[in-house]
């Protein structure tokens, strides 16, 4: 499609209103008094149909970091000159599909691992900038950034094989949902659906098993959002199943008993021994404890960001998994931020030290309970907010746009 049909084809819907050209007004804690688990514009849980854009982004969310940018209102217009100054903004990059792309531990060897990453982020950025300046050049980037990856990958294989479609099937299907719902033309969509339906989804719909539990919530992520763009509501429903069996296993509260319990997709450890071996070495267990914390925070923080992220799509889909997990998910992110920012390691807690590096994980997850729903979390987002503006890096990407104080 030529540029002049293309704005014609915009101003059109624009006109009818097929596309939002200017943002609601965004209300801080606008669900305080509202009862925890009840989202008044989300379809009901027993809905065949999905909400779309919805996939971790709304449309009432997107139209409002639109109107913030455009306004010049902070932090969302740092976020967004940050998120147009990286790389993944570049209207000349070139995407480098494989067919199989081969990722062993720690991405050794790297065969097209960091490419499609990369080229997936590139295209979620591109469906932000797209969003949010109109400009259909963004749009066409991110369309031809999926496009190249459809025609051509085939499979993961090596150990890191189900973490990287993880990684990558999370920041694509966030991509193809915002342009499948707001861009005027997509060719090769259906292609590119049959590529996570037949290529990515398989690899993690199953879950994580035994593994640290970061790769099964990142793969949840996943298939959670393939599942929103496929209109898939079998596999939206397993994703879930999953993500509730993992989250007690891998946050712990008290009331779990003396012991963590075991992920759904994990055999019980049988002996003390063997759970303090999963846990990296930790045998006291107190609220909020992650299994990965004695491990270290960056990966802590992957998989409790993961976990907001399938709670977030949820939410937008009517299914209160926040409501669910609230003491957890709220305990977890402080017990870690308290230490982030500076409150002395007892000597309980990973013999007295541990590996700080939470990055920029807690946009998602404070916003829902401190912004929506009015709770206190003040360490969390004092942590927050010294992270501004959150970037992007593996699955991760300007949430910060998206997701400080919005809707």
């Amino acid at each position: 499609m030529g540029n002049h049909r293309l704005r014609l084809r915009l101003a059109g819907l624009f006109a009818s209103g097929l596309l939002i050209a200017t943002a609601g007004t965004a209300t801080s804690r606008t669900a305080a008094t509202a009862a925890e688990g009840t989202p008044t514009t989300a379809t009901p849980q027993t809905a065949a149909v999905f909400n779309h854009p919805g996939v971790l982004v709304s449309r009432a969310q997107l139209d409002t970091a639109r109107s913030r940018v455009n306004a010049g209102q902070q932090p969302w217009k740092a976020a967004y000159d940050a998120m147009r100054a990286s790389t993944y903004a570049s209207l000349s990059r070139t995407p480098k599909p494989r067919a199989i792309v081969e990722c062993g531990a720690s991405s050794n060897p790297n065969n097209g691992c960091t490419d499609e990453r990369g080229d997936a982020l590139a295209a979620y950025t591109q469906a932000l900038l797209w969003y949010i300046t109109r400009d259909e050049r963004h749009g066409q980037k991110a369309i031809a950034l999926m496009d190249a990856w459809s025609a051509v990958i085939t499979d993961h294989t090596n150990h890191n094989a189900r973490l990287q479609t993880g990684w990558a099937g999370a920041s694509f299907s966030r991509a193809a949902e915002i342009i499948k719902h707001t861009y005027p033309s997509w060719p090769q969509a259906g292609r590119f659906a049959n590529t996570l339906r037949n290529v990515y989804l398989p690899e993690i719909r199953n879950g994580g098993g035994c593994t640290n539990g970061n790769w099964e919530l990142i793969m949840m992520d996943a298939a959670v959002g393939i599942a929103v763009f496929l209109d898939d509501r079998g596999a939206f429903d397993k994703a879930i199943g999953i993500w509730r069996g993992r989250v007690p296993g891998y946050a712990y509260q008290k009331s779990d008993g003396a012991r963590p319990k075991a992920p759904s997709t994990c055999p019980a450890k049988d002996t003390q021994a063997e759970i303090v071996a999963y846990w990296h070495g930790q045998s006291r267990f107190e609220d909020g404890l992650a299994q990965e914390t004695c491990r270290d925070f960056g990966h802590t923080g992957w998989g409790l960001e993961a976990m907001a992220h399938v709670a977030e799509t949820a939410w937008h889909q009517g299914v209160s998994l926040y409501g669910e997990a609230k003491d957890r998910m709220m305990d977890a992110v402080y017990f870690h931020t308290r230490y982030e920012l500076g409150t002395a390691v007892p000597s309980w807690l990973c013999g007295g030290s541990v590996d700080l590096g939470l990055g920029a994980t807690t946009e998602v997850v404070v916003n829902h309970y401190r912004n929506r729903l009015g709770l206190e979390m003040g360490t969390s987002q004092r942590y927050t907010e010294s992270k501004r503006p959150a970037g992007a890096n593996y699955f991760l990407a300007w949430e910060t746009l998206t997701h400080a104080d919005s809707p």
